[in-house]
């Protein structure tokens, strides 16, 4: 198997690349290859099992001529502001382009630490990295952009946490690991680069957080506007001013992207800007997890200790990073119009249009789960859909039904099977308000199951699968993934996964970090 990888991130953009190499683990093991995703990519399925090719997973044996590097750029944490984030436990390997021309990202998580590690020991464990693993293949079969997880492998090392716990490595792929925290780290370092001239010169620096003096077109934030438009948004090249139209793209992306999160009761638990990529793509599986029952105060993350990343708490929080995407953007767009002010109003036009394209794209998502065809549902005035809609979430959230299961239960009675939606409500009276307007409609109980699913990583049957890899048993682990990659498959044998927590919680994420 020859991979080739190349390294246009670290040619591109050197300010934000640092050569480093991963640790060599001392027994690898694999634990979890997508051989599904190998192929995808080109790659033999075989020859990874190999030694050779688990010393290429774990970054130890890299192909020659590749050039793996630590990721720089910055971020805000739980709203506090850090100027150098980095990669302080991962390597991008490089980029391969794989036999249908598409290019990605192969990258590494737990290789070691880096010069961004922070005084972290750069290591991952098994149950964080299988997490991971079941998650984003979870989210891929439910048609969710994510980042996707090629293969996790056991190292043979002991990493400390709170106990001693067995280490590995994940190895996975992305579009790109380009993100909000890039463009922030980009346009402070122009930022700095601004004053520095100035302060030699002998002159004033200029406001350069306005947008005035750090605007330099080969400086590194251009150079990562374009190098974001070429890879995700080439349409952006073309506009009159590509850093806004790169903002109106991420802004259309992500929107679309929490749309989906909420419709499926995903809750990605650490919505930080440096897990905000430009692609539009779903990354980083630390806290995350999904509803049991519906609640919009959900939280499950141990560290959000006051439900800044709670689940209805996600569309505005994806706003506010955006608006951060915004301001680190600015020096670009003020450039290019010449007037600070206008720059800044054509920036907030493009956020404001947050709401309604979110909007937009969960009402028609919830339209499709409830049934309704694409051609009643596109009828309906705005108004009345989102009533429905509305209407719907408030008997839900009344008795905090199983966010999975009530959709499946709705079009089982559709079917006549009973009355399995409404046994689980609390309020009957508007229950019922709401079903007779809902079946007057005529929602089509077949589209129904095409788009709800069975089958989501259930949290505390993925915790016990987890406990049990940690002590070598992978046989859970791997029976739920292959039930949560066929998330829309009802089968008697797999009924168990298709139920909330019969303790109903409490249930609590960690970082794994």
């Amino acid at each position: 198997m020859t991979l080739h990888l190349d390294h246009r991130f670290a040619d591109a953009l050197p300010e934000l690349a640092l050569d480093w190499r991963a640790e060599a683990a001392p027994e690898p093991r694999l634990l979890a290859l997508d051989e599904g995703l190998a192929t995808e990519l080109g790659l033999d399925p075989a020859v990874l099992r190999t030694p050779d090719g688990l010393r290429l997973l774990t970054g130890e044996r890299p192909p020659e001529g590749v050039r793996p590097v630590a990721q720089g750029y910055a971020g805000h944490q739980f709203g506090g502001y850090s100027p150098r984030l980095g990669d302080g436990r991962a390597l991008l390997l490089g980029e391969l382009t794989t036999p249908d021309g598409r290019l990605l990202d192969l990258h590494l998580k737990g290789s070691g630490r880096t010069p961004w590690s922070r005084g972290g020991d750069g290591l991952a464990v098994v149950g964080p990295m299988l997490r991971e693993h079941l998650v984003s293949a979870a989210m891929h079969a439910l048609g969710i952009p994510t980042t996707r997880s090629l293969g996790v492998v056991g190292t043979g090392r002991v990493v400390q946490r709170e106990a001693p716990m067995p280490g590995a490595v994940l190895a996975r792929v992305a579009a790109s690991h380009l993100r909000v925290g890039t463009v922030q780290y980009a346009a402070a370092h122009d930022a700095q680069q601004a004053a520095q001239r100035a302060a030699a010169s002998g002159g004033a620096a200029r406001d350069v957080t306005a947008g005035v003096a750090a605007a330099d077109h080969d400086g590194l934030l251009a150079r990562v506007v374009t190098f974001a438009a070429e890879r995700h948004h080439p349409e952006v090249l073309d506009a009159d001013v590509p850093a806004l139209a790169l903002l109106e793209r991420v802004v259309e992306v992500q929107a679309r992207l929490v749309a989906r999160w909420m419709s499926v009761g995903f809750v990605h638990g650490v919505m930080n800007t440096d897990n905000v990529t430009l692609s539009g793509e779903t990354i980083d599986y630390g806290p995350c997890a999904f509803l049991d029952g519906f609640d919009q105060a959900a939280v499950f993350s141990s560290i959000d200790t006051q439900g800044r990343y709670a689940f209805g708490q996600q569309p505005a929080v994806m706003q506010w990073n955006l608006t951060r995407l915004a301001e680190g953007l600015l020096p670009l767009v003020t450039a290019a119009s010449g007037d600070q002010d206008e720059a800044i109003a054509r920036c907030v036009e493009v956020l404001e249009r947050f709401p309604a394209l979110y909007g937009e794209e969960y009402a028609a998502l919830l339209a499709a789960k409830i049934g309704l065809p694409p051609a009643v549902s596109a009828g309906l005035d705005p108004v009345t859909r989102t009533d429905l809609v509305g209407d719907l979430l408030s008997v839900m959230a009344g008795a905090r039904v199983d966010h999975t299961g009530f959709f499946r239960d709705l079009a089982r009675e559709l079917r006549g099977r009973g009355t399995p939606a409404r046994d689980r409500v609390l309020d009957l009276p508007a229950y019922d308000a709401w079903a007779e307007r809902w079946r007057a409609l005529g929602p089509d109980p077949d589209a129904m199951d095409r788009v709800n699913p069975v089958h989501v990583p259930r949290n505390h049957l993925l915790q016990a699968a987890l406990d049990a890899a940690d002590t070598g048993d992978l046989a859970p682990f791997d029976r739920m993934l292959e039930v949560v990659t066929h998330p829309y498959d009802e089968r008697p044998e797999w009924a168990e996964y298709a139920l909330p927590d019969p303790a109903g919680g409490p249930f609590v994420t960690y970082c794994g970090t």
